[in-house]
């Protein structure tokens, strides 16, 4: 049996999205933890059999996992009615994907056959590990970052396993926290399992299980039709975090978008070797696993906002992951920062859609979204832990709006904390928390302004940790004349002779007394900034977006002692603009624009083939060991590449268990 016209598939994709709405609802009203029931760092599904995500809620919760496949970990189990499983390693199946995010999922059945699962996720504030809060990347193996559950049943005919509920009070910091989200997630799936059986009671049993499968074949027509209207052709594109490990080089992400026919393919190749640090991502080369496609769906999505928002989007796609990358790290490689990289593949693929479809596409969106956690102590000595929200910048300017002003954009659209409620569960003082002027990209259409949020610790041995510090010196980058966002900042002790400025640190121990600031980084502009209308930068200047200052020099726009428009100057300012204008395909900053001067696609296209040639334990060091060869020079000869080359000679005659490579001489593919 199967429904056999689009306005009744329709009904049932409304209705299984309703079900999964309901069970992010029940989890964002029983969690326990700030990050769950505030910034809403979760995830709900309805699975297929096969365990491919049919519905998500739209309109809430984490946005990454529409494409979240658990087939890695289905089937391990024999199922039966009251069975309910739980997994937070990375690399075991591959569908958790740093351990704080504990993945549970429910076997739904009908008059005792398997009809489909229900499953979810959160993120757990604490697992244990390291560092408060578990993550940070100057941690190097996955051991470090907490515990890790491998895939095991969490309740067998409805009674829980205690065993491993003791395990994990044991190990993490707050355990009153973890059990009560934990029984959030077991009331999430259980009112999943109702509304299936709802929906059964509606459609049938064999309409449902045919209709799981319809709708995936419908996203995945609708995917094909709108690839299909694409030009075929390859277009490359490469974006930058700022830094490998703490204090270290650049971390490159790059894409090449190959597009023929209805399919597409997005080939990671020519992105860094695996790190020494946390900011790796355990997809284990699955071409289409849920981390390397976000980027994917958001650009699809955007390109026609009717798909149906499951895994079918991305059967028409699939991703070359090298193994032993930043995009395919291999065990114990560890991950607990891998949705830095996964935000900087989704800036990656957005550009390389941005070549395709200018008129289309945004520019980039502000990235570098900055997740605070705050480890401090009541005035009687208690210890409190808790997330106080992300702090990151909006979306990207785009043909025809301004950029949202700090929205997260593309960090999957996790909600900020309330001031009130921030103060209430963490005895810290928030002096600002806001908008920070002028750090949107100048453009036709205006990137989102960043936010900042400045607040006080008053209790010794307090630390700060900040997820996801980026963009402190490559800034999000502006379409088509338009201009880059500002970079970010953080600052311990802002404006006193005991400032330090943090840079991309994201752990800060802290003294009583000591003020925090940070601010997120701005989106990119689209379009040449003078020929934004007057009206708007007048209006942008009037509620302190844009200062007079900025105006003047990034719009052309003059301001008379009255503060009015001086509409002379004006005019003036911007026939000057416009006669010295060069509009760019990408608006990069300055930090990009020198940086790449040096490290040229051809320099990275020499290294890459030397990478990919060695064992995987080589590759960081050698990387290392050929930027500070490099230096900051400027390339000598030709395109520079025979400088890598050169390097590396220098490194094999000091570490003979390097292979000996030649030019050309490589089992990569050239970009």
């Amino acid at each position: 049996m199967t429904i056999d016209n689009a306005t009744s598939l329709r009904v049932l994709a409304n209705y299984c999205a309703a079900a999964a709405e309901s069970m992010g609802w029940t989890l964002m009203r029983t969690a326990h933890s700030t990050f769950v029931k505030e910034t809403e760092d979760f995830s709900c599904q309805v699975l297929s059999p096969e365990g491919l995500t049919v519905a998500s809620p739209r309109t809430f919760g984490a946005t990454w996992y529409t494409g979240l496949d658990y087939s890695g970990v289905l089937g391990r189990f024999d199922y039966q009615e009251g069975d309910i499983c739980v997994c937070s390693d990375p690399y075991s199946g591959f569908v958790a994907t740093h351990a704080p995010d504990l993945h549970m999922w429910k076997p739904v059945f009908w008059k005792g056959e398997l009809m489909c699962f229900v499953g979810n996720h959160i993120h757990n504030t604490d697992v244990g590990g390291a560092v408060p809060a578990s993550l940070s990347r100057t941690l190097t193996e996955v051991h470090q970052e907490g515990i890790r559950i491998p895939p095991m049943r969490l309740m067998r005919d409805g009674k829980i396993n205690q065993d491993l509920i003791d395990i994990i009070s044991t190990n993490v910091r707050l355990p009153e926290q973890n059990w009560g989200d934990l029984n959030a997630q077991i009331a999430c799936v259980a009112v999943g399992e109702a509304k299936v059986h709802d929906i059964i009671r509606r459609f049938g049993k064999e309409g449902f299980r045919a209709g799981l499968g319809q709708l995936l074949d419908y996203s995945e027509a609708q995917a094909r039709r709108v690839i299909s209207e694409l030009p075929d052709g390859e277009y490359f594109f490469a974006d930058y975090a700022d830094e490998d490990q703490t204090g270290g080089y650049p971390v490159r992400m790059a894409v090449t978008l190959k597009i023929h026919g209805d399919s597409l393919t997005v080939d990671f190749t020519g992105s860094d070797p695996q790190l020494v640090s946390s900011l790796n991502m355990p997809t284990g080369g699955n071409e289409r696993h849920a981390l390397a496609m976000v980027g994917v769906m958001y650009a699809l999505y955007c390109l026609d906002p009717t798909i149906l928002l499951n895994s079918g989007l991305v059967r028409p796609v699939r991703a070359i992951l090298p193994e032993g990358t930043v995009v395919n790290a291999t065990s114990p490689a560890a991950v607990g920062m891998r949705s830095l990289m996964c935000n900087l593949a989704q800036t990656s693929v957005i550009g390389a859609f941005c070549r395709v479809v200018p008129d289309r596409m945004p520019a980039s969106p502000g990235s570098g979204l900055s997740i605070m956690n705050v480890k401090t102590s009541t005035r009687s000595g208690r210890p409190v832990m808790a997330s106080i929200g992300p702090v990151g910048g909006g979306a990207g300017g785009g043909p025809k709006a301004d950029g949202v002003e700090g929205c997260g954009a593309n960090m999957s659209f996790l909600k900020n904390t309330p001031v009130e409620i921030n103060e209430a569960e963490v005895p810290i003082s928030i002096h600002r928390y806001g908008l920070v002027k002028d750090s949107g990209g100048p453009g036709r259409y205006r990137g989102g302004l960043a936010l900042e949020m400045q607040f006080q610790l008053f209790a010794p041995q307090s630390m700060v940790t900040a997820r996801n510090r980026d963009r402190s010196n490559f800034s999000a980058w502006g379409l088509k004349g338009g201009q880059a966002g500002a970079v970010s900042r953080f600052i311990r002790n802002p404006g006193t002779d005991k400032a330090i400025e943090l840079g991309s640190m994201d752990i800060v121990h802290c003294d009583p007394g000591d003020v925090i600031l940070i601010q997120g980084p701005g989106a990119g502009g689209y379009g040449p900034p003078h020929e934004r209308a007057v009206d708007d930068v007048l209006f942008d200047i009037r509620r302190g977006f844009v200062s007079a200052a900025h105006a003047r020099e990034r719009y052309g726009i003059a301001l008379g002692p009255d503060g009015r428009l001086d509409e002379p100057a004006t005019t003036a300012l911007r026939a000057a603009m416009a006669a010295e204008a060069q509009p760019a395909e990408f608006g990069h900053g300055p930090y990009r624009v020198g940086y790449e001067k040096v490290w040229t696609r051809e320099r990275y296209q020499a290294l890459t083939a030397i990478l990919a040639a060695l064992p995987v334990t080589w590759r960081y060091f050698v990387k290392h060991r050929i930027f500070a060869a490099i230096g900051k020079t400027e390339p000598v000869t030709g395109d520079g590449a025979a400088d890598i080359h050169a390097a590396y000679r220098r490194i094999t005659a000091e570490f003979p268990d390097l292979p000996d490579l030649e030019p050309g001489r490589s089992s990569i593919a050239a970009e």
